[in-house]
């Protein structure tokens, strides 16, 4: 059984369509409501995580519609497509009324923009699985996961390229007044429609559908009206629980961790960002290797040694008082273990229910991660504000629940793959032509 690279790859640039956004989005956008609009951070943060409240209801509703839906073009596809198309439109839209400085334009241009978004978000995930054979979900998923990045990059990339920044007066970098973002909105638009154009037109899905004809094992094949089997709903119900407890250790970590440079080592806000881009540099360096030793070792226990690395990492960042050297490494270790978890955590998930029902349960996964991202930012806000405990008590905050995923993800019994045994270890990352 082999997986074919080439078509993974050209899967991927759905999501990497995705990730381009959502990296442009999440660095622009807080920028321009605070500073073009004068939102204060509060009403700019609340702006913010409307993707996210969207995404809790959006997404596992669509991912269970695109399974019902039969086209010429597919069953994801016409959503991966049309829904692209109605989001660049939008996207170009909303860098005009920037332009022109209209706050309800917008708003209304952002929200719709979100809900666009949300629409194929689901879909595109969707798509890998629906034609990767269970045993391959992995590698497949390490491919997706590097492809995605590559749009990250591509939008980070550009956005150093074409917008001037400056120091303000508490060390922080800012965008240069007065220039113009509407190119940046233009190109970013332009490579996501690009990036989904070059994989409609590269690949058929309902030719690949037939062609790759995924079957169920007995073992994940759903029963009795749809409902799946006692001990794997239980497993089902253990592993979403887990994605949401990591989320909410490793979301609050890189959501606080700028101030907590400034309040903890006090160094200026910029100190943080080259931490978190060493994790993330790491992490695209990882992903493929572990997609491959998930193959030796199985995926639950790379998950569970992904959970442990970070663990680790948290622990060790709680003794150390000011800014070091050290911490690129820690940060470097916690991109590989963030890399082991997410490369094997999706195809768990899938791998429990019918091909029938794979959008419904990618659906779930988004759900799940996306209600920790909602949850984390206030109860890691709380204690450290409203009971007072400082910026101190992050990582032990990330300590504890990274702890707590691991017992959950101890207890799952379904979802995994048994490695295939071969002569060696070192086999089992032969790449297969």
């Amino acid at each position: 059984m082999k997986l074919n690279y080439k078509r993974t790859v050209l899967i991927g640039f759905a999501f990497m369509s995705i990730l381009c956004f959502w990296q442009f989005y999440d660095q622009v956008i807080p920028y321009l409501l605070e500073n073009k609009f004068g939102l204060n951070t509060l009403t700019a943060n609340s702006i913010m995580a409307v993707d996210n409240v969207l995404a809790i209801f959006m997404l596992p509703i669509f991912g269970a519609i695109s399974d019902k839906t039969r086209t010429r073009l597919g069953k994801r596809t016409p959503y991966i497509l049309f829904g692209t198309l109605a989001s660049v439109t939008l996207l170009v839209i909303l860098g005009i009324f920037n332009e022109l400085s209209s706050f309800w334009g917008f708003i209304i241009t952002l929200f719709a923009l979100l809900f666009t978004m949300a629409v194929y978000r689901t879909p595109a995930v969707a798509y890998m699985p629906d034609v990767t054979p269970k045993p391959l979900r992995s590698k497949a998923n390490a491919i997706i996961n590097l492809v995605g990045y590559i749009g990250g990059i591509f939008a980070t990339g550009l956005m150093m390229f074409m917008l001037k920044s400056e120091k303000a007066a508490d060390g922080s970098s800012l965008y240069s007044k007065d220039q113009s973002f509407l190119p940046v909105f233009l190109i970013i638009a332009a490579f996501m429609l690009i990036s989904v154009i070059i994989m409609v037109l590269t690949i058929k899905e309902n030719k690949l559908l037939n062609e790759t004809n995924i079957k169920d094992d007995d073992e994940q094949a759903q029963a009795g009206g749809g409902k799946l089997p006692r001990p794997v709903f239980k497993s089902l119900v253990l592993i979403l629980l887990s994605v949401f407890l990591w989320f909410m250790a490793y979301n609050a970590v890189t959501t606080a961790f700028s101030r907590y440079c400034v309040e903890v080592w006090q160094t200026d806000l910029g100190t943080s960002s080259s931490y978190l881009l060493v994790a993330t540099i790491a992490a695209i360096a990882a992903f493929v290797p572990l997609g491959f030793l998930s193959g030796a070792v199985g995926r639950k226990n790379t998950v569970l040694l992904g959970i442990t690395l970070m663990t680790v990492c948290y622990i060790i960042a709680i003794f150390i008082k000011s800014q070091t050297p050290i911490m690129y490494l820690i940060f470097g270790l916690v991109g590989i273990g963030w890399a082991a978890i997410n490369v094997n955590s999706f195809p768990m998930v899938v791998e429990m229910c019918s091909g029938a029902d794979v959008g419904k349960y990618t659906g779930f996964y988004y759900t799940f991660s996306m209600a920790a991202q909602i949850t984390t930012p206030l109860l890691s806000g709380f204690l450290i504000d409203n009971l007072g405990f400082g910026y101190s008590v992050l990582f032990p905050y990330a300590v504890a629940f990274s702890v707590l995923s691991f017992i959950t993800m101890s207890l799952v019994k379904h979802g995994d793959q048994k490695p295939v045994r071969k002569g060696s270890l070192l086999e089992n990352f032969d790449v297969e032509d």
